[in-house]
Protein backbone atom coordinates (compact mmCIF):
# COMPACT_ATOMS: atom_id res chain seq x y z
CA UNK A 1 0.00 0.00 0.00
CA UNK A 2 1.57 3.43 -1.20
CA UNK A 3 1.97 6.73 1.54
CA UNK A 4 -1.13 8.08 -0.30
CA UNK A 5 -3.48 4.96 0.36
CA UNK A 6 -2.10 4.60 4.05
CA UNK A 7 -3.63 8.16 4.51
CA UNK A 8 -6.53 8.09 3.26
CA UNK A 9 -7.27 4.59 5.05
CA UNK A 10 -6.25 6.29 8.14
CA UNK A 11 -8.68 9.38 7.99
CA UNK A 12 -11.41 6.98 6.92
CA UNK A 13 -10.82 5.31 10.04
CA UNK A 14 -10.78 8.93 12.46
CA UNK A 15 -14.26 10.28 10.83
CA UNK A 16 -17.01 9.09 11.45
CA UNK A 17 -19.50 8.02 9.42
CA UNK A 18 -22.81 10.55 9.47
CA UNK A 19 -25.74 9.98 7.04
CA UNK A 20 -25.90 12.63 4.70
CA UNK A 21 -28.99 14.54 6.05
CA UNK A 22 -29.98 16.15 9.49
CA UNK A 23 -31.95 13.76 10.88
CA UNK A 24 -35.52 13.92 13.52
CA UNK A 25 -34.35 12.11 16.03
CA UNK A 26 -36.26 10.28 18.81
CA UNK A 27 -34.11 9.56 22.19
CA UNK A 28 -35.31 7.06 24.44
CA UNK A 29 -33.40 7.35 27.71
CA UNK A 30 -34.20 7.45 31.12
CA UNK A 31 -30.85 8.99 32.72
CA UNK A 32 -30.25 12.61 32.34
CA UNK A 33 -26.64 12.75 32.33
CA UNK A 34 -26.86 10.09 29.05
CA UNK A 35 -29.67 12.55 27.38
CA UNK A 36 -27.37 15.60 27.57
CA UNK A 37 -24.44 13.19 26.03
CA UNK A 38 -26.09 12.46 23.42
CA UNK A 39 -27.97 15.08 22.47
CA UNK A 40 -24.84 17.49 22.38
CA UNK A 41 -22.86 14.71 20.19
CA UNK A 42 -26.06 14.75 17.89
CA UNK A 43 -27.41 18.50 18.02
CA UNK A 44 -22.99 19.19 16.96
CA UNK A 45 -23.91 17.38 13.79
CA UNK A 46 -27.13 19.12 12.95
CA UNK A 47 -29.90 16.45 14.05
CA UNK A 48 -32.75 17.40 15.68
CA UNK A 49 -33.48 15.88 18.98
CA UNK A 50 -37.06 15.04 20.43
CA UNK A 51 -36.45 13.40 23.65
CA UNK A 52 -38.73 10.80 25.94
CA UNK A 53 -37.94 9.58 29.22
CA UNK A 54 -39.53 6.16 29.00
CA UNK A 55 -41.17 3.75 26.51
CA UNK A 56 -44.64 5.35 27.33
CA UNK A 57 -43.80 8.80 26.50
CA UNK A 58 -41.61 7.31 23.36
CA UNK A 59 -45.18 5.67 22.00
CA UNK A 60 -47.10 9.29 22.83
CA UNK A 61 -44.26 10.92 20.76
CA UNK A 62 -44.50 8.97 17.97
CA UNK A 63 -48.28 9.54 17.79
CA UNK A 64 -47.68 12.83 17.74
CA UNK A 65 -44.86 12.82 15.53
CA UNK A 66 -42.71 11.69 12.50
CA UNK A 67 -39.24 10.76 13.15
CA UNK A 68 -36.21 9.38 10.80
CA UNK A 69 -34.27 7.12 13.55
CA UNK A 70 -35.25 6.38 17.70
CA UNK A 71 -32.12 5.90 20.00
CA UNK A 72 -33.85 3.52 22.51
CA UNK A 73 -31.79 2.91 25.96
CA UNK A 74 -32.72 -0.85 26.48
CA UNK A 75 -33.15 -1.02 30.52
CA UNK A 76 -35.65 1.40 31.64
CA UNK A 77 -38.16 1.10 34.31
CA UNK A 78 -41.95 0.73 33.78
CA UNK A 79 -41.98 -0.30 30.17
CA UNK A 80 -38.15 -0.89 28.92
CA UNK A 81 -36.79 -0.72 25.32
CA UNK A 82 -37.65 -4.10 24.07
CA UNK A 83 -41.23 -3.81 25.49
CA UNK A 84 -41.04 -0.58 23.77
CA UNK A 85 -39.63 -1.66 20.25
CA UNK A 86 -42.27 -4.54 20.47
CA UNK A 87 -45.25 -2.35 20.51
CA UNK A 88 -43.44 -0.41 17.81
CA UNK A 89 -43.31 -3.22 15.45
CA UNK A 90 -47.07 -4.24 16.56
CA UNK A 91 -48.08 -0.73 15.52
CA UNK A 92 -45.89 -0.62 12.11
CA UNK A 93 -47.64 -3.99 10.99
CA UNK A 94 -51.08 -1.75 10.88
CA UNK A 95 -49.37 1.23 8.91
CA UNK A 96 -47.39 -0.16 6.67
CA UNK A 97 -44.09 1.86 8.23
CA UNK A 98 -40.89 1.43 9.59
CA UNK A 99 -39.09 3.62 12.18
CA UNK A 100 -35.17 2.18 12.65
CA UNK A 101 -34.03 1.82 16.06
CA UNK A 102 -30.82 1.59 17.33
CA UNK A 103 -30.45 0.11 21.01
CA UNK A 104 -28.07 1.96 23.30
CA UNK A 105 -27.46 -0.01 26.59
CA UNK A 106 -25.11 -0.44 29.12
CA UNK A 107 -25.35 -4.41 28.18
CA UNK A 108 -22.40 -5.89 26.26
CA UNK A 109 -22.54 -9.20 27.68
CA UNK A 110 -22.30 -12.07 24.67
CA UNK A 111 -26.07 -12.48 23.46
CA UNK A 112 -27.34 -8.87 24.33
CA UNK A 113 -26.82 -7.14 20.98
CA UNK A 114 -28.81 -10.33 19.50
CA UNK A 115 -31.23 -9.69 21.73
CA UNK A 116 -31.69 -6.40 20.82
CA UNK A 117 -31.94 -7.37 16.70
CA UNK A 118 -34.63 -10.06 17.92
CA UNK A 119 -36.94 -7.57 19.64
CA UNK A 120 -37.18 -5.75 16.06
CA UNK A 121 -34.42 -2.90 16.58
CA UNK A 122 -32.05 -2.32 13.30
CA UNK A 123 -28.60 -1.16 14.95
CA UNK A 124 -26.99 -1.22 18.63
CA UNK A 125 -24.34 0.63 20.31
CA UNK A 126 -23.07 -0.24 23.37
CA UNK A 127 -22.81 2.22 26.40
CA UNK A 128 -20.85 4.41 27.29
CA UNK A 129 -20.01 5.34 23.54
CA UNK A 130 -18.44 8.34 21.80
CA UNK A 131 -19.51 10.13 18.89
CA UNK A 132 -17.69 8.00 16.48
CA UNK A 133 -19.55 4.86 17.52
CA UNK A 134 -23.20 7.03 17.69
CA UNK A 135 -22.41 8.60 14.17
CA UNK A 136 -21.38 5.02 12.50
CA UNK A 137 -24.66 3.09 13.94
CA UNK A 138 -26.57 5.75 12.78
CA UNK A 139 -25.14 5.58 9.33
CA UNK A 140 -25.63 2.33 9.52
CA UNK A 141 -29.53 1.96 9.48
CA UNK A 142 -31.75 2.82 6.63
CA UNK A 143 -33.32 6.22 7.44
CA UNK A 144 -34.37 7.38 4.00
CA UNK A 145 -37.51 5.32 4.69
CA UNK A 146 -40.37 6.29 2.28
CA UNK A 147 -43.95 6.87 3.91
CA UNK A 148 -46.54 4.20 2.87
CA UNK A 149 -48.79 5.10 -0.13
CA UNK A 150 -52.37 6.45 0.60
CA UNK A 151 -53.74 5.35 -2.58
CA UNK A 152 -52.49 3.05 -4.90
CA UNK A 153 -54.12 3.55 -8.43
CA UNK A 154 -53.16 0.47 -10.47
CA UNK A 155 -55.01 -1.60 -7.67
CA UNK A 156 -57.72 0.17 -6.95
CA UNK A 157 -58.34 0.06 -10.99
CA UNK A 158 -57.41 -3.88 -10.93
CA UNK A 159 -60.06 -3.84 -8.47
CA UNK A 160 -62.56 -2.81 -10.44
CA UNK A 161 -61.67 -4.56 -13.50
CA UNK A 162 -59.94 -2.36 -15.22
CA UNK A 163 -62.81 -0.07 -15.70
CA UNK A 164 -61.54 4.14 -15.47
CA UNK A 165 -65.15 5.50 -15.51
CA UNK A 166 -66.16 3.11 -12.25
CA UNK A 167 -63.35 4.11 -10.57
CA UNK A 168 -63.87 7.84 -11.06
CA UNK A 169 -67.21 7.36 -9.43
CA UNK A 170 -66.13 5.22 -6.42
CA UNK A 171 -63.47 7.78 -6.01
CA UNK A 172 -66.07 10.93 -6.44
CA UNK A 173 -68.71 8.83 -3.78
CA UNK A 174 -65.57 8.21 -1.68
CA UNK A 175 -64.66 12.01 -1.31
CA UNK A 176 -68.21 13.33 -0.75
CA UNK A 177 -68.93 10.57 1.87
CA UNK A 178 -66.01 11.96 3.72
Amino acid sequence: MNLAAKIEESAKRERPATPERALKILLVEDNVVNRKVAVAMLQKRGHTVAMAGGGREALAALERGCFDVALMDVQMPEMDGLQTTVEIRRRERATGGHLPIIAMTANAMKGDRERCLNSGMDGYVSKPFGSAELMEALAAVDTHHEPPAIFDRADALARMEGDESLLGEVAAAFLGDS
